[in-house]
C-alpha cells in the first residue's frame, strides 16, 4: 500500500544499536522493529514521540535539529522560546534574564512562545464555548497526539480543535513584527524555535492544520542550554524588559497548563504517550461525556518532560510554579489585528490508513483472518525475540510479507525438534529396512542440509553471528 512521504526527526543510528529490543517494547505505535541485528523505523507508524530515544541505552536513537549556526542565514532572526525553557535554570525569578541571554547569544529579537499561548488560549475558550456540539475538543498543541490521532484513532479526527499550536501563531506574529521593524522581505527574516522535543522538530518541516510552518529552523533546548549558562550571568546584571507572557501562557510548559489558560474545570488532561493513548481508547469507545475539553502530551509531565531538554521533568514543574510568583496572570491578549490564518487551521487533518493490512475492505479481512491463524501458532509471550513488539505484530509483518514465521524462535525450535525426531527415526529405520549405501547417504545429506539451514536461521534470528564475541561461545 503506498503512502505519502513523512519527515520524521527521529532517526537510528545503526553503529550504536546492539539490536536490543528495549525499544520496540517501548514505542507506542509498533514503528519499530529488529531485523538482522539493527533496529529499523517504520516511517509511516513514527509519530516522533522520541520514546525510543529516552529509553535506548546505547543512544541509538537520536533527533535531528538544526545547529546555532543557522542564526547565520538571516539577515534578522527572531527566537522563539518554548515555555519550558525556562524551566531547565536553578533559582530563576525573571523570565527577561533567559530572553536577554538570548539576544547575547546571536539573536535580534525574541518572541515567547508562552505570550502565543496567551492568545491561543483565549481563542480556543471562545472557540469551546460556540462549537459544543463537537465537545470534547482534544488539544493540538503537541504534534504527536495529533499524528497519533490521523493514523489510529481517525473516528476522533473531528474532536480535534482546529487551532495552531502556540508556537506556530508566534512564529507567524514574529515574523509580521519583524518585517514591519526591519523593512527586510520575509525570506531575509529567520524564525528559530527553541524546542523541547522532536515532535515540534518534525512539525515545523512537516505542520499538520496548515500547509507551511513560519518556522524557519529548530534548535533543541539540550543544544544550547549549555551556552545559555555564561550569557545569564552577564543578562542577570542588566536584563531587557523583553518578556510579554504571564502565568497563563508559561504554565503550558507544564501538565495541565493548556487547560488552565482555557479557564474551564469541565476538562480532563493526561500526559505520557501511553496514559494518552488509554484516554483515546476510552474516549473511542465513548467512555466520557459531557467533558468540554481534553488536554494530551506525549511527554511525562508536559513539554517539561520533552527529550530534548536537560532537567527532571518533575523538577521543571516545580521550577515553572516558583516562577509563577513573579509573574502577571496574563500578559497577552488577542490583538485587534490578528488574521484568521494566523490563528485557525487553514487545511484539514485527515486519516492516513497506514495500519490497514489490505488495499480493499475485501482483502484487509481476508488478511486479518490470515494474522488470527498465525496468532494461533504462536505462543503469545509477546517475548520480542523475533524483533518484532507482539506475537500479533509479528503476524501481521507476515501477512504484509516483512517477515517469516521462524523468525519466533520457538516455532523454528519445534521445526529444527521435528527434524531432529525424523532423522533419529531415519537413522534408527537402517537397521530395520535394507537399503542402498548411497540412496542412505543422499538423504542423509538431505536432511541435514535443512538442519544446517533451519540452524542458520536460528542463529540470524537470535543474532549469534554478528560479533567476534558470540563466536567464542
Amino acid at each position: 500500500m503506498e503512502h505519502q512521504k513523512f519527515f520524521h526527526s527521529v532517526y537510528l543510528k545503526k553503529d550504536l544499536c546492539n539490536g536490543c529490543i528495549n525499544c520496540i517494547k517501548r514505542c507506542p505505535t509498533q514503528a519499530i522493529r529488529v531485523r538482522e541485528g539493527k533496529a529499523v523505523i517504520t516511517s509511516e507508524f513514527c509519530i516522533d514521540c522520541g520514546e525510543c530515544i529516552r529509553i535506548c541505552q546505547n543512544h541509538a536513537k537520536s533527533s535531528l535539529y538544526d545547529r546555532p549556526d543557522i542564526l547565520g542565514n538571516y539577515k534578522y532572526t527572531v527566537a522563539l522560546p518554548a515555555p519550558s525553557l525556562y524551566s531547565q535554570f536553578n533559582n530563576l525569578e525573571d523570565t527577561n534574564i533567559v530572553l536577554t541571554a538570548l539576544i547575547h547569544m546571536g539573536f535580534d529579537d525574541v518572541f515567547e512562545v508562552a505570550a502565543a499561548a496567551e492568545i491561543v488560549s483565549e481563542v480556543s475558550q471562545k472557540y469551546i464555548a460556540d462549537h459544543v456540539e463537537h465537545w470534547p475538543f482534544i488539544s493540538t498543541a503537541c504534534p504527536s497526539v495529533v499524528r497519533l490521532i490521523r493514523v489510529r484513532f481517525p473516528n476522533l479526527i473531528d474532536h480535534l480543535l482546529p487551532i495552531n499550536p502556540p508556537v506556530e501563531v508566534a512564529a507567524r506574529l514574529a515574523r509580521k513584527e519583524a518585517m514591519e521593524k526591519t523593512g527586510l522581505p520575509s525570506e531575509d527574516i529567520g524564525i528559530i524555535f527553541i524546542s523541547p522535543c522532536p515532535s515540534k522538530v518534525a512539525y515545523a518541516r512537516d505542520p499538520l492544520g496548515v500547509e507551511k510552518s513560519e518556522i524557519d529552523g529548530v534548535l533543541a533546548i539540550k543544544e544550547i542550554y549549555p551556552l545559555m549558562l555564561p550569557l545569564m550571568i552577564a543578562a542577570e546584571k542588566n536584563p531587557m524588559p523583553l518578556s510579554r507572557a504571564g502565568c497563563i501562557g508559561v504554565g503550558w510548559g507544564s501538565h495541565a497548563g493548556e487547560a488552565a489558560g482555557i479557564n474551564t474545570d469541565n476538562y480532563l488532561a493526561a500526559d505520557g504517550i501511553e496514559n494518552v493513548i488509554r484516554v483515546l481508547e476510552d474516549l473511542e469507545d465513548e467512555k466520557f461525556s459531557k467533558l468540554a475539553f481534553i488536554e494530551l502530551n506525549a511527554c511525562d509531565g508536559g513539554c517539561v518532560g520533552g527529550v530534548l531538554t536537560v532537567e527532571n521533568p518533575y523538577v521543571a514543574q516545580a521550577k515553572l510554579k516558583r516562577l509563577y510568583h513573579n509573574l502577571p496572570h496574563t500578559a497577552t491578549h488577542v490583538p485587534p489585528d490578528l488574521e484568521q490564518n494566523e490563528i485557525l487551521w487553514s487545511d484539514d487533518v485527515e486519516y492516513l490508513p497506514v495500519y490497514r493490512l489490505g488495499k480493499s475492505m475485501k482483502e484487509s479481512i481476508i488478511m486479518m483472518n490470515k494474522v488470527e491463524q498465525l496468532c494461533s501458532h504462536f505462543p503469545g509471550l509477546d517475548c520480542g525475540s523475533c524483533g518484532a513488539p507482539t506475537c500479533k505484530a509479528l503476524a501481521e509483518d507476515i501477512v504484509r510479507g516483512k517477515a517469516k514465521e521462524t523468525y519466533c524462535i520457538h516455532v523454528l525450535k519445534d521445526q529444527i525438534h521435528s527434524l531432529t525426531r525424523s532423522m533419529n527415526s531415519l537413522i534408527n529405520s537402517e537397521a530395520e529396512y535394507e537399503m542402498d549405501a548411497n540412496d542412505y547417504r543422499y538423504i542423509f545429506k538431505k536432511h541435514l542440509r535443512q538442519l544446517v539451514s533451519d540452524i542458520s536461521l536460528l542463529d540470524a534470528t537470535l543474532n549469534l553471528n554478528n560479533s567476534d564475541k558470540d563466536d567464542s561461545q
